[in-house]
C-alpha cells in the first residue's frame, strides 16, 4: 500500500477549489517537495520532477500567455504528465484553457487557491513534512520535565510509569506511557506523542489504568513534545563502574537522530523521579553553556597546579 497524502485530503485541509471534472482525487503525494515548472514552460523537460505537486503562479501563467497557441498547447500537455499528483493555481488566477483540457484528458487534478504562491508553498510544505515524516513506536514513557522532553526507557517492571507518576505529582506533564510514537519531523529533531487509544492514560501495577487528565487536570498532560534526552533505568549492579563525574556522554540513535542518553541504576532508597528531574535541569544548564563536571575538573587541575 502506498504511503502518502491524498489530493482530496490536501484539498480539504487548504480549502482548494477543484477546477475541471472527471479527475480522481485519490492520487497520492509522496514527497513534501513542491515545484514551480519555469524551465519546463520554456521547453526544458529533461529533469522534470513529475512526482511533486506543481505550482503555477503569476510568473508562470504570465509566461504561458506569451507563448504561441501551438507551443502553449504542447507545453501544457507535457506539464500534465500522468505521474503528476496535481497542479495548483495560486492567487485565484484564471486557468489556461489548454492546461485544463490536457489535465482533464490525462486525469490530473487542477486546484486553485486564493493565497500567494510563496505563502501557499510554505504552508503546504510544512503540512506535508509533518504528514510524511518517518514514524516509529518505542516502548517507554515520555514526560515533559521543565520544558525538556525526557524519554524514559528500561525493561518491563523497572518502574518507568511509577517514576512518571511521581513527576506528574511534582508538577510535570505526561505525554505518553508504555508506547511512544516518535516522528522525525526534520533532521536532528524527534517529536513524541501517544497512540490515540492510550492518550492521557497511565498504567501502574497494582492500581491499574488511570486517566491522568481526569485525576490531575489538563495541566498534567500534553499531546506532543520534542525529545531532548533519553533516560534508561536499569537494575543496580554491584561493583559496576557507573559514571560518577558525568564527563563521559553516552548517546543513543533513534531513527536518524543521535540523542544524549543517561543510565540511572535503580535500587530501594533511590528517588528515581527526583534524579530524572535533576537530569533534565542539568541538561538545560549544559545547553546554556554550564557543564558542572567540566568546571569541577578545571578547578581540580588548577588546585593541583597551585600545589
Amino acid at each position: 500500500m502506498s504511503i502518502g497524502v491524498k489530493i482530496e485530503e490536501l484539498q480539504a485541509k487548504f480549502n482548494l477549489e477543484l477546477i475541471g471534472e472527471g479527475v480522481s482525487l485519490e492520487r497520492m503525494i509522496q514527497t513534501s517537495d513542491l515545484y514551480r515548472p519555469g524551465l519546463e514552460l520554456a521547453g526544458f523537460f529533461t529533469y522534470y520532477p513529475v512526482d511533486r505537486l506543481q505550482l503555477l503562479g503569476k510568473t508562470e501563467l504570465s509566461f504561458v500567455e506569451s507563448l504561441s497557441a501551438d507551443v502553449r498547447e504542447e507545453r501544457m500537455r507535457k506539464i500534465c504528465h500522468p505521474e503528476v499528483p496535481a497542479i495548483c493555481i495560486t492567487r485565484n488566477l484564471n486557468t489556461p484553457a489548454d492546461l485544463l483540457k490536457a489535465a482533464n484528458e490525462i486525469g490530473v487534478p487542477v486546484l486553485r487557491t486564493t493565497l500567494p504562491t510563496t505563502k501557499f508553498a510554505g504552508k503546504v510544505t510544512d503540512y506535508l513534512e509533518n504528514r510524511l515524516a518517518p514514524v516509529s513506536t518505542l516502548h517507554g514513557v515520555l514526560v515533559d520535565v521543565y520544558g525538556i522532553g525526557v524519554l524514559i526507557t528500561g525493561e518491563s517492571g523497572i518502574g518507568k510509569s511509577e517514576a512518571a507518576l511521581e513527576l506528574i505529582k511534582r508538577g510535570h506533564m505526561l505525554v505518553a506511557d508504555d508506547a511512544v510514537e516518535i516522528t522525525q519531523v526534520t533532521e536532528g529533531e524527534l517529536s513524541g506523542t501517544a497512540p490515540p487509544i492510550i492518550k492521557h492514560l497511565l498504567e501502574i501495577r497494582g492500581l491499574g489504568i488511570m486517566d491522568v487528565m481526569i485525576l490531575f487536570g489538563a495541566g498534567a498532560v500534553r499531546n506532543k513534545k520534542n525529545i531532548s534526552i533519553v533516560v534508561r533505568l536499569e537494575t543496580w549492579r554491584e561493583n559496576y563502574p557507573y559514571d560518577r563525574l558525568g564527563l563521559s556522554e553516552e548517546t543513543i540513535r533513534i531513527m536518524d537522530t543521535e540523542l544524549p542518553k543517561l543510565t540511572i541504576p535503580v535500587r530501594p532508597g533511590r528517588n528515581v523521579a527526583v534524579l530524572i528531574e535533576v537530569a533534565a535541569m542539568n541538561y538545560r544548564s549544559k545547553i546554556l553553556g554550564y557543564h558542572a563536571a567540566e568546571q569541577f575538573v578545571t578547578r581540580l587541575e588548577n588546585s593541583l597546579e597551585e600545589k
